[in-house]
């Protein structure tokens, strides 16, 4: 029987898909890319902004109709989406055969075939604790070089703009054990690059071991044979321990790169927000990280148009912003989420507004970028092949500044027949604002 899955929404998400798709393979489901030969449809939504619910609840529509057109005998819905409003889904899309909340995924097998069997919408909930079982190995859907691997789940912050407890739950870790016996099996399919995403890796193992266990973590899966590249991403700023820098700086294998989301940088703002730091605390780890990593690159993410934001908190955050010279950085206009509290404050920002400031934060943005990677002109880096340009004697690849999906790359010219995953020494030698262009400078290394 042929199954299509659809995972919308982020990483993390998409390590949950990886996990049903792994379930799904070992009951012998085969995997298409066409919906209209579909026997059945899996489609793991996101809700973590409107945009997202909207892309959500329409790619459910128009699978929906592949019901009446195609092949589709199924269609189920699962993740953050389904969590939210199952009840909504049930009754205004009467099409959905089956349904799952966000910790229940290792139950798609017994949904799908009750779903095949004639009972109507098929719901499977539980608490939002602990982890769905891991019977299976994961389908890679990163083409098998590099992996995402998720450290924890849910999340004790509780900002005001934020749903993610709601949907997620409370914070908890993954036993390092099973963390480390998931990478080397990852290692051993060939993957290169490991990832790590939760909503904040940096508390990670606090509820299981008493302490911020993420450097321990690290150094052991550098251990792991064959991970070239760990990659941190989610970090909260004011969770960043010396141990931390220490350990990034001194392993080899770990990018010298962290994602660290800060928001805002008015003090009032982020006070509104829910958020732990100040602007002199954010600007003081983040030049301790500069200082001790000389060569980080540095990725966040900002809010514009926040509830009660008044245009000189939008200027603080501008000049801020030139000030830090932030590699990698990106921009969302605020959206407000029912049931959080954000939504509630007076002094909403018009759309209009908030779409404004963030315009003009991603053009200066585009002319730090632009500095940044005109600096690289002349070096040589170490460059992961991701694939070939059609019909050119060129391949894209990322260096170790980039994560996949979210920043940039580099075009690497060469007569030279590489492999995605390859790694290859390159010489950078043009620059955009968000990419590069480099020469191989030898022959590839792995």
């Amino acid at each position: 029987m042929k199954l299509l899955c659809i995972s919308l929404g982020c990483d993390k998400n998409l390590v949950d898909t990886e996990m049903m798709l792994g379930l799904l393979n070992k009951d012998g489901y085969t995997f298409t890319d066409d919906e209209y030969e579909a026997d059945v449809i899996v489609i793991n939504t996101c809700c973590f902004i409107n945009d997202a619910k909207e892309e959500s609840i329409n790619t459910i529509l128009e699978m929906a109709q592949r019901k009446a057109d195609g092949k589709c005998k199924a269609l189920i819905v699962t993740g953050c989406l389904a969590q939210r409003y199952k009840q909504e889904i049930i009754d205004e899309i009467p099409e959905v055969d089956g349904i799952l909340g966000t910790s229940t995924y290792d139950e798609i097998s017994r949904v799908l075939s009750d779903a095949l069997g004639g009972k109507e919408h098929v719901q499977c909930f539980h608490e939002l604790s602990g982890f769905p079982e891991q019977e299976a190995e994961r389908v890679l859907t990163t083409g098998g070089h590099y992996a995402f691997l998720k450290i924890a789940e849910g999340c004790d912050k509780h900002c005001t703009y934020c749903i993610i407890p709601s949907l997620r739950g409370s914070y908890r870790s993954v036993p390092m054990e099973r963390l480390i016996k998931e990478a080397e099996s990852l290692a051993e399919k060939g993957v290169k690059e490991l990832i790590l995403v939760a909503q904040e890796t940096t508390l990670y193992g606090m509820d299981l071991y008493g302490k911020k266990s993420l450097p321990e973590l690290l150094r052991k899966l550098c251990r792991i044979s064959g991970i070239q590249w760990i990659r941190v991403q989610y970090c909260y700023p004011e969770e960043i321990t010396e141990e931390l820098i220490q350990t990034i700086k001194e392993e080899e294998k770990i990018c010298s790169y962290l994602d660290l989301p800060i928001q805002h940088a008015s003090d009032r703002i982020l006070k509104l927000m829910g958020r732990r730091t100040t602007k002199a605390q954010l600007r003081e780890i983040v030049e301790k990280l500069r200082r001790e990593i000389p060569d980080i690159a540095l990725r966040t993410t900002l809010i514009s148009g926040f509830p009660g934001e008044t245009q000189e908190d939008h200027d603080e955050l501008v000049e801020f912003v030139d000030e830090m010279e932030f590699e990698r950085l990106g921009v969302f206009a605020y959206s407000a989420e029912e049931d959080t509290p954000a939504a509630e404050l007076p002094d909403q920002v018009p759309q209009e507004v908030k779409e404004e400031r963030r315009d003009e934060i991603m053009e200066l943005q585009q002319e730090i970028s632009l500095a940044h990677s005109q600096d690289m002109i002349g070096k040589s880096l170490e460059v992961m092949i991701e694939g070939k340009v059609a019909d050119e004697n060129a391949y894209v690849g990322r260096t170790y500044m980039d994560g996949p999906g979210v920043d940039g790359m580099i075009f690497v010219q060469t007569g030279v027949e590489l492999m995605s995953g390859d790694f290859a020494k390159v010489r950078v030698t043009g620059a955009m604002e968000y990419d590069l262009i480099g020469e191989l400078e030898d022959e590839f290394t792995e």
